[in-house]
């Protein structure tokens, strides 16, 4: 459905990470945060060619911890974040492909721990600006995104 032709999703919608080989992870739609958050299991960083990279675990289901995946990518930011309880932390960032509703496009997202929340990522409104538009009463509006063979990136 577009509106002003803009894509219109649901407060949460399924997305794809293909870069990090994710095919498809339950996300909440969040205008109020600035920024989006990937939970992340386990977080190390070292250095490669010259650049910091991170290496993280990313659980795609809540209930099965054996669907881990586990994912390198180069950090393209440290820098401070404060939460929706005004709480800041310091927070890796890395730079990668977003997929939903058929569009792809790449944003930064930042790697902590959402093990408390009920989506393992959160779209914030960096991302969905000038592709987007959220109708707060729907709901998975874009479906789920077609499952492609997952990729281990270790």
């Amino acid at each position: 459905m577009l509106h002003n032709g803009l894509i219109v999703l649901g407060w949460r919608e399924w997305l794809a990470l293909p870069a990090l080989g994710i095919a498809a992870i339950k996300t909440k739609i969040d205008s109020g945060a600035r920024t989006s958050s990937l939970h992340v299991e386990s977080l190390d960083s070292y250095e490669r060619d010259g650049k910091t990279w991170l290496r993280f675990d990313v659980l795609t289901r809540r209930r099965r911890r054996e669907l881990v995946l586990h994912c390198d990518a180069p950090a393209s930011d440290r820098r401070a974040v404060s939460d929706s309880g005004g709480h800041v932390s310091e927070r890796w960032f890395i730079r990668t492909s977003f997929e939903l509703a058929g569009c792809r496009w790449d944003a930064e997202m930042n790697l902590t721990s959402r093990r408390d929340m009920l989506f393992p990522l959160l779209l914030g409104r960096n991302a969905l600006s000038g592709r987007f538009v959220v109708d707060p009463a729907a709901a998975y509006c874009c479906g789920r995104p077609p499952v492609r063979h997952r990729r281990n990136s270790r």
